[in-house]
């Protein structure tokens, strides 16, 4: 079964992590789309070194290009949605608790909207 990958919106219509790939370098860029391929064919059956549930339904896909470490947090939603909320460049080892509320509140945010689509 293949899950929808969606990019989470903002109301600005801006999407955080569509901006997130388009700055990084072109090796990271590919190796993070290939990570989401593999997210949109595996779905909930996606574990590490891959993906990693964090807290409260957030989960984070993990890329690594050599010495670079990039994140992406998502969660899923109802049909095999993969709802896409942020990334980020990972510096520490601990995911950043900004990036955290961030994704925590797109969730919401999101969540909120679709009960009117």
């Amino acid at each position: 079964m293949k899950f929808e990958i969606i990019f989470y919106q903002k109301e600005d219509n801006t999407k955080p992590v569509a901006d997130f790939i388009r700055q990084l370098q072109p090796k990271m860029k590919v190796k993070v789309l290939r990570n989401i391929q593999l997210l949109q064919d595996f779905g909930t059956e996606l574990r590490e070194p891959y993906s990693k549930q964090l807290k409260d339904g957030i989960f984070e896909l993990r890329i690594k290009q050599g010495s670079d470490i990039s994140r992406i947090l998502y969660f899923f939603f109802v049909g095999n949605k993969i709802i896409m909320t942020n990334g980020f460049v990972k510096k520490t080892q601990k995911t950043p608790e900004s990036e955290l509320k961030k994704a925590e509140e797109y969730k919401r945010d999101y969540e909120r909207r679709a009960k009117y689509e």
